[in-house]
């Protein structure tokens, strides 16, 4: 299992936020130390995704060297260098826009504009690498984005730093409390041009396959639950797959924990063993802490 890591380039403490109740953002400073603990726990990955100080509409904190992110990366690795650090390769966190790319004039008004994005993607990918990062995962839901990212990471030498891609990221409405927690939400329009409408099971599995062929390590369904049927599909590919049991679906299953209303651990450790059933390699998930203590009770 992987747990995602909210890193606040502003904050000085951890700091909670009101639709992921028990989950926090943390400061650069603390980055280590919450990873440390984690593995402790016995989880062997993060998944970063950071909140700068400052936003611009050409996301330029981050490619930043000494970005929130390319710091956060320094920090776990000095701290608890057997953890596998993987880092979201995106700039919603880092455009004022809060779109993933380089927004420009398209057919039907302000889009993202697909290759002028890419080259920002390669720059924030080779930043991660220097910093320290094992895989980079792109999210943007770019064409081309993986060849781009592998070719800039082999040219600089990076030959060893692993892709995990996005490669099947839906236009979900389950991600409303990371936009929340990661200060990622747009100004205008939404990402339904560029991600996954939700009844194309077709061109999700097209997109795992470009991505496939375009040299990813690991592809990545995105959410999980409702899409456990593409993770099974795409499993047939060949290659690792990853889920992504995304903040909505975090929300929901705490809310109605609180309420009284489900039992929360045998809940969350069905969602885990669906995923796993459905031919999960890999589960990113904010439960990760709480699951994995529950395994280990049960040893």
């Amino acid at each position: 299992m992987s747990w995602p890591l909210f890193i606040d380039e502003t904050a000085d403490c951890p700091t909670r936020f009101s639709t992921m109740p028990g989950q926090f953002r943390y400061p650069t400073s603390g980055t280590g130390p919450a990873v440390l603990r984690l593995q402790e726990k016995g989880i062997g990955a993060v998944l970063l995704f950071g909140i700068p100080a400052r936003k611009d509409p050409e996301a330029s904190e981050s490619y930043n060297p000494e970005g929130v992110i390319q710091e956060g990366v320094r920090r776990i690795k000095a701290t608890a260098p057997g953890v596998l650090v993987i880092t979201d390769v995106c700039s919603c966190e880092y455009t004022d826009h809060g779109h993933c790319g380089i927004i420009g004039e398209g057919p039907c008004g302000m889009d993202l504009q697909n290759d002028p994005s890419l080259e920002l993607m390669a720059r924030i990918a080779v930043s991660h690498a220097q910093a320290g990062a094992d895989f980079v995962a792109p999210s943007c839901m770019l064409d081309g984005m993986v060849a781009v990212i592998r070719q800039a990471l082999d040219d600089e030498g990076f030959h060893d730093t692993g892709i995990i891609s996005y490669s099947t990221k839906f236009a979900s409405a389950l991600y409303g409390p990371f936009r929340e927690a990661a200060g990622s939400g747009y100004q205008f329009g939404d990402r339904s041009t560029y991600q996954i409408h939700p009844g194309n099971a077709r061109e999700a599995i097209r997109e795992s396959e470009i991505d496939a062929l375009e040299g990813a390590d690991i592809l990545m369904v995105k959410p999980g639950g409702f899409y456990l049927d593409l993770v099974a599909s795409i499993r047939e590919l060949g290659l690792p797959v990853a889920v992504y049991q995304v903040s909505g679906e975090y929300a929901m299953i705490k809310a109605a924990a609180m309420n009284g209303w489900i039992d929360e651990k045998n809940v969350v450790m069905e969602s885990l063993i669906c995923a796993k059933r459905a031919g999960a390699d890999l589960i990113i998930t904010y439960y990760a802490a709480e699951a994995a203590g529950w395994l280990d009770e049960e040893q």
